[in-house]
């Protein structure tokens, strides 16, 4: 039986990016920005025409979680988790370059331009093959591929101090990605098999039987640290804030609104989905950890003057709050995660995107030598407040829908541990009013002090175009979440109810 068309879509969602990288290699700078436009797009809209299939119920859902095999010899798979995750990161994407798009010519020697194009979409690429790979390794293989191209874009701007934050970012990621790749070899050692649906499997056989070497709940720390680290959870988050700050805008709002949350999503696809007994029996450590993470960052957000290491603190913590609502394992609060990515990564793109365009005119982020700029660029102050009241959770917009979920799933857990500390998460929300408050008040109103800022000009008409699909999206998820979010609780609940709560 012949297979049906929507099947080869996840195939041009990998391929697509790569024949558009080599084209691209040889165009101008200003042709190679449009032909990934164009590819960034046309990836976009695939990833929501299976996005769409699922959302119509055309299809049954467990007839689309077929397994197919892939060019390279492992296979594809596209299911619930995979179809969101894709149209997510692959509009994410897109966004960042068209919100980044005219800062970029600025920030690169003009000789890079189209390389800078290249490696963007060599990491959409990868990014595709990694949500819609069914081998472990194969994800990790293509996880690395995104760590360097990410390293890359941020060092290819070379100013300040942005080969040192490179650099940092390099170590700390391969630190994770090394314990990543020790938790799989081992994982291995005790199955037999690479394919995510047999080590399920086996892995199940070795719980019943008890007959391993290696305790499994060593296995999930390796795996569950090394993404951790690349999700920058507290302790490990070092590396996160000057990578925001040093990067282009583009690149910014990629780093946040995408690659941050690729922790998270492993964590919960391998670690948690594969062997949820020793997740289960580890997962008070790491419930800690996030506590820690979501708090500490919505506190170090308050003391920073610089705008870019706001944003990068605060999502420190809203990252973490992601890991938070997956270790809490039952249906309602792992729904509010995968809504919190989404949330979250649409947020700090238009957070990142504004500040980028701020500082575009001003020259500067730091808020002390910021104010008053409401009547001197209006559309990008209400916009400014509009991303802050999201990002503190007004109801209406993404954020609240987001963080509400993951705080009744949580507070559904009868376990008095868990209930503490999502009463200790929940102040997050608190610190995060006061710092977004402040910011709005510092800089957008009040009297200008800088008379070089009263001429400065507002968004123009493509800056706007960016900000404004951003904006609405915030708000579509926000009134209008049930489109998604019952795909989303239909996709996490093979995986919650692995757990005994």
């Amino acid at each position: 039986m012949s297979q049906p068309l929507w099947h080869s879509i996840p195939y041009l969602c990998i391929l697509l990016p790569l024949g558009s990288a080599a084209v691209t290699s040889v165009l101008k700078p200003r042709w190679a920005r449009y032909w990934t436009m164009f590819a960034l797009l046309v990836v976009t809209s695939l990833s929501g025409v299976i996005s769409a299939i699922f959302a119509s119920g055309a299809e049954s859902y467990t007839y689309m979680m077929g397994h197919f095999p892939a060019p390279w010899g492992n296979e594809i798979r596209a299911g619930q988790l995979e179809a969101v995750t894709a149209l997510f990161f692959s509009l994410i994407m897109l966004l960042s370059l068209l919100g980044g798009l005219k800062k970029i010519d600025e920030h690169i020697d003009q000789n890079k331009v189209s390389l800078y194009y290249v490696v963007l979409l060599l990491l959409t690429a990868a990014l595709m093959a990694q949500v819609y790979t069914n081998d472990i390794f194969t994800a990790y293989v293509f996880l690395e591929i995104m760590t360097l191209a990410a390293c890359a874009l941020i060092a290819i701007r070379k100013r300040g101090r942005t080969l040192v934050a490179a650099t940092r970012y390099m170590i700390m990621n391969l630190i994770g990605s090394g314990l990543f790749l020790l938790g799989i070899i081992l994982l291995y050692d005790l199955t037999g098999h690479l394919l995510m649906s047999n080590m399920k499997e086996a892995v199940a056989a070795l719980a019943k039987s008890g007959q391993y070497q290696v305790p499994l709940t060593v296995v999930v720390a390796l795996i569950s640290i090394g993404l951790s680290i690349k999700s920058a959870l507290f302790p490990f988050h070092t590396w996160s804030p000057d990578g925001h700050a040093s990067a282009p805008t583009a690149v910014s709002m990629l780093h946040a609104g995408v690659l941050m949350k690729l922790g998270g999503y492993g964590c919960f696809r391998i670690a948690m989905y594969l062997m949820p007994e020793a997740a289960q029996e580890l997962g008070w450590i790491f419930l800690i950890l996030t506590g820690i993470s979501v708090v500490y960052g919505a506190f170090s957000a308050c003391v920073q003057t610089d705008l870019k290491y706001i944003n990068a603190y605060s999502s420190v913590s809203h990252c973490g709050l992601v890991l938070f609502a997956i270790l809490m394992m039952n249906q309602t609060a792992c729904t509010g995660a995968v809504l919190q990515m989404l949330s979250h990564g649409l947020m700090t793109a238009l957070f990142f995107a504004l500040i980028g365009m701020i500082y575009g005119r001003t020259h500067t982020r730091d808020v002390r030598e910021l104010s008053g700029l409401m009547k001197i660029m209006p559309f990008l102050a209400v916009c400014y407040v509009i991303a802050g009241l999201a990002n503190l959770g007004l109801p209406g917009l993404s954020g609240f829908i987001a963080e509400m979920t993951i705080f009744t799933g949580s507070f559904q857990h009868p376990d008095t541990f868990h209930r503490v500390w999502t009463v200790i998460a929940c102040s997050s929300i608190v610190i995060t009013a006061v710092y977004i408050l402040r910011l709005v008040g510092k800089i957008l109103y009040g009297t200008c002090t800088n008379k070089h800022h009263l001429t400065l000009s507002d968004a123009t008409w493509d800056e706007r175009t960016a900000v404004i699909i951003l904006i609405a999206c915030v708000a579509a998820l926000g009134m209008a979440p049930w489109w998604i979010s019952g795909m989303i609780g239909d996709s996490v609940l093979p995986i919650t109810d692995l757990f005994t709560i």
